[in-house]
């Protein structure tokens, strides 16, 4: 498994696009892992690297994301333990750390030697991270689906839809105290479906009353508030922080204040 890691890279132009690359290939490896520890039964994949995997999204993403629907079959220690096994008959040195002490849990899953092998890095020991997180709390409303993936490998896993996707980014893009050149790059590709996609407004109003219980946002206001939150936008951050994660890096053009302005404002014809 780690030579088909490195084949699939080996003639690829430049640093960036193999890492990206790499990461992404070990990334389906985990997900084949938790598809065969039958986590999916508990747990549903979301955020970017869902939308890349499922649906298209031209953007390489960094972590893996998942909400728990189901607690009674939850058994992360477990999960991460049998990746870990399977890394290593794959000729991955992989470590594992897992934090379970707050609501949202962690891990970091580190492999060795690969960036070194792989041309990336001089230093033996510098390691590739993935990070895993589990809301094990997750607001109510969402719709789930099933899906067959066959990115490098075959695995079955379960995910939000795509309304809930974006629910799930836009309470992102309002809560945040910071910004992310990824959440605004992906919601241009959202709203620039015709018709866009549209929001889950009953699992968005779920989401932000977590966080903003008093005095809480309307869920029905999402334009409203990502327009304000334009008004200070520093697009030039936007653009460093996302340029190396496009399949397109041309796309970066995208990420303007007026072109966010104008997919947002497009969006309110096609609200009911």
């Amino acid at each position: 498994m780690k030579e088909a890691a490195l084949a699939i890279i080996r003639d690829l132009p430049g640093p960036t696009e193999k890492l990206n690359r790499l990461r992404e290939y070990l990334q389906t490896f985990l997900l084949r892992s938790l598809h065969e520890s039958e986590a999916f039964g508990s747990i549903a994949f979301v955020g970017g690297t869902a939308l890349r995997f499922l649906y298209g999204l031209p953007r390489f993403s960094e972590d893996l994301d998942f909400s728990v629907y189901r607690k009674e079959s939850y058994e992360p220690v477990k999960w991460m333990q049998k990746a870990k096994r399977d890394l290593s008959l794959a000729g991955f040195q992989a470590e594992i750390r897992w934090n379970d002490r707050r609501t949202v849990n962690s891990g970091w899953i580190r492999m060795g030697d690969i960036l070194k092998e792989a041309g990336l890095s001089a230093l033996k020991n510098q390691k590739l991270s993935i990070k895993i997180e589990i809301d094990t709390q997750p607001p109510k409303g969402e719709t789930l689906k099933r899906s067959l993936v066959t990115r490098h490998l075959s695995f079955a896993l379960c995910h939000y839809d795509l309304p809930s996707l974006l629910s799930g980014k836009l309470h992102a893009l309002i809560s945040r105290p910071y910004i992310k050149g990824r959440d605004w790059y992906d919601l241009v590709w959202y709203l620039s479906h015709r018709p866009p996609i549209l929001p889950n407004l009953a699992f968005l109003q779920n989401a932000l009353s977590q966080t903003h219980p008093d005095p809480q946002i309307n869920a029905n206001d999402w334009i409203e508030l990502l327009l304000k939150r334009l008004e200070s936008l520093d697009t030039k951050a936007l653009i460093e922080d996302v340029h190396a994660f496009l399949e397109r890096p041309n796309d970066t053009a995208l990420l303007t204040r007026q072109n966010l302005v104008t997919v947002l404002k497009q969006c309110r014809k096609f609200e009911s």
